[in-house]
């Protein structure tokens, strides 16, 4: 028998004949009969779709979660947290190619987030970046109305612009002038001796070498390849070193991020000299900033100890050229479904079980960093963070210390298990305080020594789900979840939270990190 089962089996054994509350017993009821967590995930993502920071989407989606809230009568309210530099909206996007020996039409690409897009539908030949200032010169007018082919692989941000870059990129017109006059050189040998063919040393790639000159000459856009599935993030230097800071200085030119195997193919036409263009239409919008944005927050006030808290949460925000279903829908789905069944209860915890959707972790975990540098003095008083982010899979374990443990077996004693979802509660060792900001919003709660015991989650029914395949990309849309995951997710995290909520006493730090 596998370890996890057993323990699954354990768990559920060791309950066996102790009472459920009633509270509990609602939960369960409510969660298991008319969960309504794919309702909110279908809103959340279909009708507000991807929640950039800075974005209408963003700010509209803060409305409904209030209005929810009010719904069930739980408390809610909003704390400004910081504010971005420009607003950003993306709307549709389409590109095609024109001509040509290929066996496609319609291109597959996106574009990052905070860039420019096109005059309405734009069309144009194709050329590749110059890697010398020979072959700038010589096709500077050429330049003009031209779509050109950037070398380098899209790491899903865009061609950088910043001082950084620019210093990079002058290192690399240096080394290439060099390269260059070496290969002159050996031309010049070469004549001397009668020899035809010479080996020349290859230039420095950098993508984008030349951008603010093409730029200046009037190129049309950039394209870039892309590996599947496409990432698209954001202009790192434009939103979170603020490099430019009038709204008349913005990019201009579109940075396209093309599927590879459709650039390999039409770098093929060009080399080959046929005779076609590419056209694409790409409507991304700026708002004038700045553009204050906030953290969600909402509670179920304790009667015990109301100063005193356990954390539900997610991140609100999330990337646009998918809907944030996955990233971090699962967290504010499951959110939201758990402060429902709590309502719907209609008890009151010992103590306040706070519900927290977080702005700009997708920036740099800025909502929860700036939640944690505003109220210090509750650090202290929070039993758990329960964040969930990172994949759709349900929670099948918790593993926590020592002096935690005996607490959350009682905690988790109510949850069901099944040998299709186990769940089990495990020691662990001791694990280092968090130094740093990073991997998710539970993170700030962590520097401070806060406790952030995540769930454990698997695909425990094999649908081979892959969340690397969706993060961040193209394909973070709503069909990828599974209904029963979602549940699931949100009727566990909804006993968890109750039940920690409604111990004597909060969970022990004692012995949380590694003794010197």
């Amino acid at each position: 028998m596998k370890k996890g089962l057993f323990l699954g089996l354990m768990l559920a054994m060791s309950t066996m004949g102790m009472a459920q509350t009633p509270a509990v017993q609602k939960i369960i009821k409510e969660g298991t009969e008319n969960n309504q967590v794919m309702h909110h995930l279908d809103i959340l993502t279909n009708r507000f779709g991807g929640r950039l920071l800075g974005s209408d989407a963003f700010e509209n989606v803060q409305v409904w979660m209030q209005r929810e809230f009010k719904k069930w009568g739980v408390n809610s309210w909003t704390e400004n947290c910081g504010e971005m530099p420009f607003g950003f909206n993306r709307g549709p996007w389409s590109g095609h190619v024109i001509g040509g020996d290929v066996n496609f039409t319609e291109l597959n690409f996106v574009t990052p987030s905070f860039t420019s897009g096109t005059h309405g539908i734009q069309r144009g030949k194709v050329l590749m970046e110059p890697q010398n200032e020979d072959q700038l010169k010589k096709m500077k007018n050429a330049l003009k109305g031209a779509w050109v082919l950037v070398g380098g692989s899209s790491t899903g941000f865009p061609i950088g612009h910043s001082k950084a870059i620019d210093e990079q990129r002058a290192a690399v017109k240096k080394a290439n002038a060099e390269i260059d006059a070496r290969n002159q050189a050996k031309r010049a040998e070469a004549r001397a001796k009668g020899i035809r063919n010479v080996e020349l040393e290859p230039y420095q790639e950098f993508g984008g070498l030349y951008y603010d000159e093409m730029v200046a000459a009037g190129v049309l856009g950039f394209i870039q390849a892309a590996p599947l599935p496409l990432k698209c993030l954001y202009d790192r230097p434009l939103i979170n070193e603020k490099i430019v800071t009038d709204f008349d200085d913005l990019p201009t030119v579109p940075d396209i991020k093309l599927d590879e195997g459709q650039y390999k193919e039409i770098k093929r036409m060009v080399q080959q000299y046929k005779d076609f263009e590419l056209e694409f239409d790409i409507r991304n919008f700026w708002k004038v900033g700045p553009i204050p944005y906030s953290n969600v927050i909402a509670e179920i006030k304790g009667t015990e100890f109301p100063d005193e808290y356990v954390i539900v949460s997610g991140h609100l925000d999330a990337y646009d050229a998918g809907t944030g279903a996955v990233d971090c829908g699962v967290g504010i789905g499951t959110l939201m479904e758990v402060a429902r069944l709590l309502s719907m209860t209609g008890e009151k915890p010992k103590r306040t079980i706070r519900f927290m959707a977080f702005a700009g972790e997708e920036f740099g975990i800025w909502g929860a960093d700036a939640y944690c540098r505003m109220h210090p003095d509750e650090m202290d008083k929070i039993s758990n963070v329960f964040h969930r982010d990172m994949g759709i899979e349900p929670p099948t374990s918790l593993r926590v210390h020592k002096e935690m443990y005996d607490d959350f077996v009682k905690i988790c004693k109510d949850v069901p298990v099944s040998e299709e979802y186990p769940f089990t509660v495990e020691q662990i060792a001791p694990q280092p305080k968090r130094t740093a900001l990073g991997g998710s919003d539970n993170s700030a709660f962590g520097m401070r020594g806060v406790p952030i015991y995540e769930f454990s989650c698997s695909d425990c029914r094999g649908i081979n789900f892959n969340y690397g395949s969706t993060m961040h990309t193209n394909r973070d849309t709503y069909d990828k979840h599974d209904k029963g995951y979602a549940e699931r997710s949100a009727l566990v995290t909804a006993i968890v939270a109750w039940n920690t909520a409604n111990l004597d006493h909060m969970l022990n730090r004692k012995g949380m990190y590694p003794s010197k």
